[in-house]
């Protein structure tokens, strides 16, 4: 047995959302590729059958669910269409998030709040509908970026 061996996901179902680019298609490769299945979710459905073809390019099974994380609703949807298709979900990946280039002194409620809405809310309404139905042992990820930490020079309050 090797170390990689220690990370295997063999049997395993995986929801990441923010599916459609990015981080997300990366993180949906890398369960697939430690041989978990996934569930695909974001807003831009047209581009999620891309990375479904990238998870089943390794042999794992693909399920595209457009998602709109800052509706409670949808967030269940995902949720059971993972149940539908697997039988159950063990991992969550919280990827789905977005900013503004927008100074705080010029930022608009509305794009103060879609922030919000996407990253924060969208991250908890996920979870709220994974710990529905997740058993002892899985997991939930919420991916936060590096402008958490320092804002490199960037005009993004929310």
């Amino acid at each position: 047995m090797t170390s990689l061996d220690l990370f295997r996901l063999d049997g395993s179902v995986a929801i990441v959302t923010g599916a459609s680019s990015g981080l997300g298609v990366a993180f949906a490769r890398g369960l697939a590729e430690a041989g978990a299945d996934v569930v695909l979710g974001a807003r831009r459905v047209d581009r999620l059958a891309e990375t479904a073809s990238l998870v089943e390019s390794v042999g794992r099974r693909a399920v595209a669910v457009g998602t709109d994380v800052t509706d409670p609703e949808a967030c269940t949807a995902l949720v059971q269409g993972a149940v539908e298709a697997f039988g159950k979900v063990d991992i969550l990946v919280n990827n789905a998030g977005l900013g503004t280039a927008v100074p705080a002194t010029h930022e608009t409620p509305e794009q103060f709040r879609s922030v919000i809405d996407v990253n924060l809310h969208g991250c908890y309404w996920m979870a709220q509908a994974c710990g529905r139905v997740m058993q002892p042992g899985s997991s939930i990820i919420n991916v936060s970026s590096v402008l958490a930490l320092t804002t490199a020079g960037l005009p993004q309050a929310a």
